[in-house]
């Protein structure tokens, strides 16, 4: 834990309230800096640990070897004056008060910025350390001790979390079994090839896969874990890492009357149904420019989202007509995503003569571009919100999609 900054309790009130103390509350307390220097920002985080940059936790600390953990720290307190207060939970929020309850103390606000996030889907499995639903630095710590020569470390999930941590733990010496229901990595998001070859990749470096399986239950002892699968094979190992994906964490929202919808509803300027209260990052349903009501997970979006949040909350007033990208690395390979995935689309394919670079775009019914795939390509997320742009307002061809980005 980085301790230095914390403060023990929270004043009466603030000019900026922030609930939840990830990369959204970072970027928008550094905005609101920026914007309205002289006004107050508290942010309360349950969270024990202060602001990181979470990619890092499944990505650069596990195959970076130049990446330092002290980097992960936003410095969030050193950089705009906010008073951060962690492990503190919000128990409610009173909209015609202005103010929230969080244990003992009532924090009165200007205007406040639901920043929740999201939480972690789990498994029906003991209550043990060695059991990981991965999500925060205590999460990284935690797997980082249980990891290393000689340990073994079953990976639950083909998602994004899951296959970064699958990726990440067997490049660390560490014995991966990965479960995963589909019958090859990413099958329900790439072209059959590609998910084939990515298949491939993650033999080749080690790691056991077991597709078509689901975790049906488990047992904890002194000296290992021990799942039970749908097959009836049971995986034993040191330590359990799930990723099966998040739940925006809305409560707060719908108990304070707020509309909520997969997400806490909000409008082009990030508003929530009370004026006074904005919501932003993976717990806000907002409405993408290019692609209808969207709730997004990924880091982009935290940054430029977060970061108009706290514009918006000093009086900006400036719409969110920004579409984010996703990006991950598997095995040396960087991968970039703007928009909706789904293998079952018609898809169109671009690749490069060696097939180490490509392009992907994913058709909706009416054969409109809804997602496009940059494998291997960089610096053209641009271009894919362009052509995205272009398909649905009827100025690019079906035909001249396949030749759209040039690489």
């Amino acid at each position: 834990m980085n301790t230095s900054n914390q403060v023990a309790a929270p004043a009466a009130s603030y000019d900026y309230l922030i609930i939840g103390g990830g990369m959204v509350a970072d970027n928008a307390a550094k905005a609101i800096q920026q914007t309205d220097p002289n006004g107050s920002i508290g942010i309360l985080s349950d969270d024990p640990d202060e602001p990181v940059t979470r990619p890092a936790l499944t990505k650069k600390l596990w195959t970076d070897p130049d990446f330092e953990f002290d980097q992960v720290w936003l410095q969030t307190v050193e950089q705009t004056g906010a008073q951060l207060i962690t492990s503190l939970h919000v128990d409610s929020i009173d909209p015609a008060a202005h103010e929230v309850a969080a244990g003992d103390h009532r924090v009165g606000y200007r205007r406040l910025l639901l920043a929740t996030g999201a939480e972690p889907n789990r498994l029906d499995l003991p209550d043990d350390d060695r059991i990981i639903h991965f999500r925060t630095v205590a999460d990284y710590r935690r797997l980082r001790k249980l990891s290393g020569p000689g340990r073994t470390i079953a990976v639950v999930g083909g998602g994004y979390i899951g296959t970064e941590l699958a990726a990440g733990l067997s490049q660390n010496d560490t014995r991966v079994i990965m479960a995963l229901p589909q019958n090859r990595v990413y099958e329900d998001k790439f072209p059959r090839a590609l998910a084939d070859h990515v298949t491939e990749l993650y033999r080749e470096h080690g790691v056991e896969l077991r597709t078509g399986t689901k975790i049906t239950g488990g047992s904890a002892d002194q000296d290992e874990i021990r799942l039970t699968t749908d097959s009836g094979d049971d995986i034993v190992a040191d330590g359990v890492a799930a990723g099966l994906g998040v739940a925006p964490r809305a409560e707060l929202a719908e108990a304070a009357g707020l509309n909520v919808d997969d997400g806490v509803v909000v409008d082009e300027y990030l508003v929530t149904s009370d004026p006074d209260i904005l919501a932003a990052g993976d717990v806000a349903s907002y409405p993408d420019a290019l692609l209808g009501r969207q709730r997004v997970e990924h880091v982009d979006n935290a940054n430029a989202m977060g970061s108009l949040a706290g514009r918006n909350l000093t009086g900006a007033n400036e719409p969110y007509d920004y579409t984010p990208y996703f990006y991950s690395v598997l095995f040396g390979n960087r991968y970039e995503v703007v928009g909706t995935l789904d293998a079952s689309a018609t898809m169109i394919e671009s690749w490069s003569d060696d097939h180490e670079r490509g392009v992907v775009y994913y058709l909706d019914d009416d054969q409109t571009v809804n997602g496009v795939l940059l494998w291997n390509v960089p610096d053209k997320t641009d271009d894919a919100r362009s052509v995205i742009k272009r398909s649905r307002t009827g100025k690019l061809e079906l035909d001249d999609i396949a030749a759209a980005i040039d690489f």
